[in-house]
C-alpha cells in the first residue's frame, strides 16, 4: 500500500513535466513538417541554394496573431544551427514577440521560418537571457521564394536573415522588422529534462541525449540542405 502510495504522489507530481515535455516534442515535429513542407515545390518554396548556404534556420509553428493587419503576435519555436563539419544542432527552443505589420490581414495563426545568412544573428540568441530584434540587431527582409531569387534585389539579398510565412496553404516572403526572439529557457529545461542546460550548450555539445523528434528534424534538415551532385 504504501509503494502504491508513493508512486500515486510520483505520478501527480511528474505529469505536469510530462505534459510540458510533449508539447515540446510536438513543437519540434511540427517543425520539421514545416520545412519540410515548404521546400517540396522548388517553384513556390525557399530557394535550396539559400538553405544550402544558411547558417541557422529557425522555424515557428502556428504564430498567433491578433488585431488587423497592425497588432501583436507570439510564438514558439526552434532554432538549429550549422556546425563546422556542416551538420545541424540540437534545436533549441525559442520564442517570438512583436508587433505585426506586414502579416497578412485576418489570418489568426502562420506557420514562419526564418533563415540565417550569417553568424551575427545567432550569438545574442545563445547568451542565455539575451535577445535579438529583427531590423535593429541585425538586417531583417521578406525572403524571396522559388525563382523570385534570381529576381531579388541586391539590397534584399544583403540582408542576413530571410523570413517566410505559411497561411492558408499559401507561402511568401514576410515582413517581420521590430520581432524579437528569445531563447525559452523554461521550454529548455522541459524538453531537455535538465536545468543546467544553456542556451549555448544545447547548440554545441554533443554528448545530450537525442529524443525521436530531434533525430527526425535534423533528418529532415540534412536532407533539405544537402548539395545536389
Amino acid at each position: 500500500m504504501r509503494h502504491t502510495f508513493v508512486i500515486a504522489i510520483l505520478m501527480l507530481f511528474s505529469a505536469p513535466v510530462l505534459w510540458a515535455q510533449q508539447i515540446e516534442t510536438e513543437i519540434i515535429n511540427a517543425a520539421a513538417d514545416i520545412i519540410k513542407e515548404l521546400t517540396a515545390t522548388p517553384d513556390r518554396g525557399i530557394p535550396t541554394h539559400m538553405l544550402q548556404q544558411a547558417k541557422a534556420i529557425a522555424i515557428f509553428p502556428g504564430v498567433i496573431k491578433a488585431g488587423f493587419i497592425v497588432g501583436a503576435r507570439h510564438g514558439r519555436g526552434i532554432i538549429s544551427v550549422r556546425q563546422e563539419d556542416g551538420s545541424w544542432s540540437n534545436p533549441l527552443p525559442v520564442s517570438i514577440t512583436g508587433g505585426s505589420v506586414g502579416f497578412q490581414a485576418g489570418a489568426q495563426s502562420i506557420d514562419l521560418v526564418l533563415v540565417f545568412r550569417t553568424n551575427r544573428g545567432i550569438e545574442p540568441i545563445l547568451q542565455g537571457r539575451g535577445r535579438l530584434k529583427l531590423g535593429g540587431d541585425v538586417s531583417v527582409a521578406a525572403g524571396p521564394v522559388g525563382r523570385e531569387a534570381g529576381t531579388a534585389t541586391d539590397a534584399t539579398l544583403s540582408s542576413e536573415i530571410f523570413t517566410y510565412s505559411r497561411t492558408r496553404g499559401l507561402f511568401a516572403g514576410v515582413s517581420l522588422s521590430g520581432a524579437v526572439i528569445r531563447p525559452d529557457l523554461t521550454a529548455i529545461e522541459h524538453y531537455y529534462a535538465s536545468d543546467e542546460l544553456t542556451p549555448k550548450e544545447v547548440v554545441t555539445r554533443r554528448d545530450i541525449p537525442v529524443r525521436e523528434s530531434t533525430q527526425r528534424l535534423l533528418q529532415v534538415l540534412a536532407e533539405v540542405t544537402a548539395e545536389k551532385k
